[in-house]
């Protein structure tokens, strides 16, 4: 067996894993990614069905860890507009770069190309990489947590992170519970060609069924995200590609023209899940394994990277004062501040999902004249956005 003394064993190396052990390691820590899986190569010709709305602060983070400029240059889509309407009628909600002084909302980027373009950066950043491993068995007491992977390599280090995803093996071992609901919905996602262009623009149209949203991407096609009731999920999945553009087509009323699927289609379910504590002792919990949230608002792995920006900064701060970054203090710190912004962000879209998908008529005479009128109050579009951008 072999053991390795660390700062930080970050378990989980997806786009929010991979970025926290690039984070630290480049703040000049000592660094372990452990990973079951190599990262999925990104490829240009085979684009990836999972893609982010990912928001200017955590481009920003990403900038900073030097791989956005490598990222753009391959592919990463910006969005101008964002419009928003009901399928009930009313107004519609229209965010718009310009007015917002930008020459951005946000860019539309395959999860492969984030993963792939993190993991070129951790080798020269010094980060250890165990791969293909996993965690076994953890240990913590004041002074670190102790990892045994199933390679029989030990690990010790001041903290431990669980970024190992939804069904995190790391967050159990520490005795983290979640809580759960599952909202009996699918996420229906595919690559599309449209009769008209996209604009730049991410177009969402709320239904009963779910909301349906057209994400603007490379080469003139559009990603969607179709939120559907299990049942109605399974069934659209079953559709030719000419019955399916036919529905595709009429649930977006058509505001791109006809649209036809131009990939295969895959769904995946839908649910609200958040630990009821982001950190035990010296284990830190982040990303999906930390919560889950709807993605409407297309906010999830955003708040992952928040969670990364925010304990960046928590480290430094101690740093630059002097003072002991893995202090209980400054620890829970960290989890109270980021599981209050998660826990409000995951309700928010459960609210927002439950209030535009049904049919009740309270509801139905309610939300659309909701959106008009954010739509005509400037300063509400301005908040709205730049709690959602980050800045």
């Amino acid at each position: 067996m072999s053991r390795a003394r660390l700062d930080v064993a970050v378990a989980g190396g997806g786009v929010v894993g991979a970025a926290c052990a690039l984070a630290l390691a480049r703040a000049g820590l000592e660094v372990a990614l452990v990973e079951p899986r190599p990262a999925p190569r990104w490829l240009a010709e085979r684009p990836d069905l999972r893609v982010y709305a990912l928001a200017p602060d955590n481009a920003g983070l990403l900038d900073r860890l030097g791989v956005w400029p490598q990222v753009r240059a391959a592919r990463a889509q910006p969005y101008r507009r964002m419009r928003v309407w009901d399928a009930a009628g009313g107004g519609e909600l229209m965010f718009d770069a310009a007015a917002m002084a930008r020459a951005e909302l946000g860019w539309i980027v395959e999860n492969d190309l984030l993963v792939d373009r993190l993991w070129a950066a951790l080798a020269a950043a010094g980060v250890r990489l165990h791969c293909p491993a996993r965690v076994e068995a953890l240990e913590q007491d004041a002074a670190g947590a102790r990892l045994r992977l199933d390679d029989g390599t030990r690990l010790d280090a001041r903290i431990a992170i669980a970024a190992d995803g939804a069904g995190s093996a790391v967050r159990r071992l520490a005795g983290l519970e979640v809580d759960a609901h599952d909202y009996h919905q699918r996420g229906v996602v595919a690559f599309i060609e449209t009769g008209q262009p996209h604009e730049d623009t991410a177009w969402q149209r709320f239904l009963p069924t779910g909301p349906l949203a057209l994400l603007p991407f490379a080469d003139g096609r559009s990603s969607i995200v179709w939120t559907l009731p299990d049942a109605e999920a399974a069934r659209v999945l079953t559709l030719d590609d000419d019955a399916f553009a036919v529905e595709l087509t009429d649930a977006a009323a058509a505001r791109l023209g006809h649209a036809r699927p131009v990939s295969p289609r895959v769904a995946f379910p839908l649910r609200r899940q958040l630990v009821r504590q982001q950190a035990a002792g010296r284990v830190l919990v982040l990303g999906d394994a930390a919560h889950v949230v709807h993605p409407l608002a297309g906010q999830g792995v955003n708040l992952g990277l928040r969670d990364v920006a925010a304990l960046l900064q928590e480290i430094e701060s101690a740093r630059a004062h002097r003072a002991d970054w893995t202090a209980p203090h400054r620890l829970q710190r960290w989890a109270r501040t980021r599981r209050s912004d998660n826990t409000v962000s995951a309700y928010a879209f459960e609210g927002i999902n439950r209030l535009f998908s049904n049919a009740n008529p309270a509801a139905v005479l309610a939300r659309g004249p909701l959106l008009g009128l954010a739509g005509k109050l400037p300063p509400l579009q301005r908040a709205l956005w730049r709690h959602a951008a980050g800045v």
